[in-house]
């Protein structure tokens, strides 16, 4: 009796241990507040708390699966301690779907039921068919059936089976267009889900209270898939107005954490650079050791990325300058163009489904296949590009995406539509090391990884505007505007829409990396303003005593003002610049240009009245051996 009584009391003591073990409470935090850094952000969660007394496990559940767990932080006041902090996968608690996603797949599977109705119809029609062909047959065999029944039978034999194709031939065109139909339904299905993960993960905070407390904890930590890039719209009215420069931001994530209405700051900081100083190593010469020459000048790559397996054009393509801000997407044919700082950029290629590509900008075009990642494809099913946005609907400054299933997408940009838009208000934050823009709007930031667009600022500059060309390289007049003190408005590196007049005339490139105070960008091209280059006579004079070769260039250069306004051109050429004692170049006239002798570089700056023409001399010497060979432009 008493080992009975003693086994009791023991097994209530396990059973107290295991509820006390057990003794977790699941939270439900919010996020509030999101640092979006150019990769990665910091993502701050918030919560109120009722603790016990006594020991108890708080368990924050629905957490982004992607967060690097050494930067979790927890801050709570109160009479308490934090005993622990923990991280750990959750495999059960698969993230809620987007509501639209069943009616998707309900309307989905209406369709896979009439395409198997028809297909059952379509059997039976081939059974009756081949009944008919086998009973004509039998009958032409039968020597004893009557001409005219065989004749009656035969007429109705032409005209049943006539009708059987017919029906097969519409059957199977319901069929293709229900197919047509259900394969936009699950690229729709899978646009949605992209991004979804059937894991999430809990951060479990032991603590530990003499009494019973109220407290409100704050969880913050770092996601890794997140990043922006920025873009620029760059607008002049005319040549007496002065610059408009929208800052705007690119803004995607793939955390697995939908952000609802947090407060958004951006940060030109960039957690994944190494922080660590670089160290110069010894510079060592020896024989046969040389370096590469300078590679050609490449200032924009463009291509087509597609999937390896399908040959299938992938839309949404991120596309970034490895180490820089400069990026942008593929369009719905897969195609993509990018401004790059020089022919060393690298290239990188990510998309949710496949492998993560880098390339390197050695030629102006790259076309990328991209591979399936089977890791994630047990996760998400990645299709084609479909015409069907529907269902979405996003919201983020600029950016409002409504539509429903069967209708394209219709994107409202603000600002675009009307120029009385109230323009967002954005506070900058000039931090030791990076600047910060703070958003004062909440915004809405799904885990679909697309590009959502973010107003950043925008801001009126003077700029310089001048006319120039290098008739040597091409006739064209180009329309430059200089902006001067650009470095105080915090901008990044990357591309800038250029408008002029109220129309779309290209891409430029903001690089950031200019040391330079004055900003160029072309405007494009005026043919108002002709410029023509001719060379008036080649002259080759040989001196029949002497060991010397001597050669001639005479060039005229003709510029006419066609416009109705006075025009500031500055016109560039060159003469050549002799590498080697025994060649020698005689400038003999350059119509007053200022003349850089290191480079041979010629600059006219000529103001022209309207209808004025002016003609510019280029005139040089080339003397050099004459059991030489010197090619003389």
């Amino acid at each position: 009796m008493t080992k009975k009584l003693l086994f009791i009391a023991c097994l209530f003591i396990s059973i107290a241990r295991v509820a006390n073990a057990d003794d977790s409470q699941k939270i439900v935090s919010k996020v509030q507040k999101v640092t979006l850094f150019l990769n990665g952000a910091q993502v701050t969660r918030t919560s109120p708390v009722n603790l016990a007394p006594g020991t108890s496990t708080l368990v924050f559940e629905n957490i982004s699966p992607g967060i690097d767990v050494q930067s979790i932080q927890v801050r709570a006041a109160g009479d308490f301690t934090i005993l622990s902090v923990k991280h750990e996968l959750n495999y059960l608690n698969e993230q809620a779907k987007q509501k639209h996603v069943d009616e998707l797949q309900t309307q989905q599977k209406a369709l896979n039921d009439k395409i198997s109705l028809l297909n059952y119809a379509l059997t039976i029609n081939q059974e009756e068919y081949n009944m008919l062909v086998k009973n004509q047959v039998v009958s032409g065999q039968n020597s004893n059936l009557d001409v005219l029944k065989l004749k009656q039978a035969l007429d109705y034999q032409t005209i049943r089976l006539t009708e059987i194709k017919k029906k097969e031939q519409t059957i199977n065109n319901q069929v293709a267009d229900l197919n047509v139909q259900q394969q936009r339904f699950a690229k729709q299905i899978n646009d949605v889900l992209r991004g979804s993960s059937a894991v999430t993960s809990n951060i479990l905070v032991t603590v530990s209270s003499k009494v019973a407390a109220q407290a409100q904890f704050m969880l913050t930590y770092l996601v890794n898939n997140a990043n922006w890039y920025p873009t620029y719209d760059i607008r002049a009215k005319n040549v007496n107005s002065p610059i408009t420069i929208s800052y705007k931001a690119n803004v995607s994530q793939q955390s697995g954490e939908d952000w609802k209405n947090v407060k958004l700051t951006l940060s030109t900081g960039n957690p994944t650079v190494s922080g660590s100083k670089p160290e110069l190593s010894p510079y060592y010469l020896n024989y046969g050791m040389y370096y590469s020459g300078q590679q050609s000048a490449i200032t924009k790559v463009t291509g087509r990325v597609f999937g390896q397996d399908d040959r299938l054009p992938l839309p949404g393509v991120a596309i970034r300058i490895k180490g820089t801000s400069i990026g942008t997407q593929t369009d719905a044919a897969g195609n993509y163009s990018i401004q790059v700082p020089n022919s060393s950029a690298i290239l990188e290629y990510s998309f949710i489904g496949y492998e993560k590509m880098e390339r390197t900008a050695t030629v102006p075009v790259l076309n990328i296949g991209l591979k399936a990642s089977s890791q994630q494809l047990n996760e998400v099913v990645v299709t084609g590009y479909s015409s069907i946005e529907g269902y979405l609907q996003g919201k983020a400054a600029g950016v409002n995406v409504q539509s429903s299933p069967g209708s394209a997408a219709e994107i409202r940009i603000r600002g675009a539509a009307s120029i009385q838009s109230t323009p967002i208000e954005v506070q900058q934050v000039e931090n030791q090391t990076n600047v910060e823009f703070n958003i004062a709007n909440p915004y809405s930031v799904p885990s679909d990884g697309k590009q959502y667009l973010v107003e950043i600022n925008e801001v009126n500059t003077d700029a310089t505007y001048q006319y120039f060309v290098a008739p040597k390289l091409s006739t064209d007049v180009f329309l430059t505007a200089r902006i001067t003190d650009w470095n105080k408005y915090n901008f990044l590196s990357g591309e800038a829409n250029l408008f002029f007049e109220g129309t779309f005339i290209g891409k430029s490139l903001i690089d950031t990396h200019a040391t330079a105070d004055t900003l160029n960008l072309s405007l494009g091209t005026d043919r108002n303003i002709v410029v023509t280059r001719t060379l008036q006579k080649d002259l080759t004079e040989k001196q029949g005593f002497g060991s010397n070769k001597k050669e001639t260039r005479d060039w005229l250069i003709t510029v006419k003002n066609r416009k109705n306004q006075p025009v500031n051109l500055l016109l560039e050429d060159q003469v050549p610049v002799s590498q080697n004692s025994a060649i020698e170049v005689e400038t003999q006239d350059v119509s007053g240009a200022q003349m850089d002798k290191l480079t041979g570089k010629l600059s006219w700056s000529q103001n022209l009245k309207p209808q004025e023409e002016k003609q510019l001399h280029l005139k040089y010497q080339v003397k050099y051996p004459k059991n030489q060979l010197v090619i003389v432009q």
